[in-house]
């Protein structure tokens, strides 16, 4: 189990978008994420006119090092470190670890 997963929200903590927050699109091997409207760059498309596709300057979401973000915590509305505890019943849950509230209802 990791500590961040798809759809999490998160907040930047180092970099050029430091205290934005978004969502997680994907998580990669190499230890990065994609996070939704963090580390844009601008990527140059080349057109193909027999395809349709229009060519020109598109803004892409760059992968970010897992490291430099943090969940963010609705109720305290701030980043949290995750820890992972068993419930009764044996299930593996992720839990905020100021609050000690479980992350995964």
């Amino acid at each position: 189990m990791q500590k961040l997963k798809k759809g999490d929200e998160v907040i930047v903590l180092i970099g050029k978008d430091k205290g934005k927050q978004g969502k997680i699109l994907s998580v990669l091997e190499n230890n990065k994420v994609l996070v939704e409207g963090i580390n844009r760059a601008k990527k140059h498309t080349k057109g193909n006119p027999n395809a349709g596709v229009q060519g020109g300057i598109i803004d892409k979401d760059m992968p970010i090092n897992i490291s430099n973000v943090a969940l963010y915590n609705p109720e305290t509305k701030k980043a949290d470190r995750v820890g992972f505890r068993f419930l009764e019943d044996g299930k593996k849950v992720r839990y905020f670890k100021s609050t000690n509230e479980v992350v995964d209802a």
